[in-house]
């Protein structure tokens, strides 16, 4: 079954751009080392908070790749231009 992480966060208007391009590099890097990361998907909410949710093909890849984040130098670069992140995993059981 699909696995998912959902994140939630700000970002401030003036760090957008920068976000942006660290996310993509950070997302590059670990499709690298795990394939199994198949969809990202960055949403501005009206209240101008992101949702970011990314899809695994299985909780195992999802899992392999989160406890191998700390190897990853992009994911603190990135995450330091949000704040008051959240996180939450999930799977999916319906989609249609």
């Amino acid at each position: 079954m699909t696995a998912v992480r959902s994140h939630r966060y700000s970002v401030a208007d003036s760090d957008l751009e920068e976000f942006l391009a660290r996310r993509s590099s950070l997302i590059a890097t670990i499709r690298e080392g795990h394939p199994g990361l198949t969809r990202t998907v960055l949403i501005q909410l009206e209240d101008g908070t992101y949702t970011d949710t990314w899809h695994w093909k299985t909780g195992e890849q999802m899992g392999a790749a989160l406890a191998a984040l700390p190897t990853f130098p992009e994911a603190p670069l990135t995450m330091s231009l949000t704040k008051d992140a959240t996180a939450l995993n999930g799977r999916v059981v319906d989609e249609r």
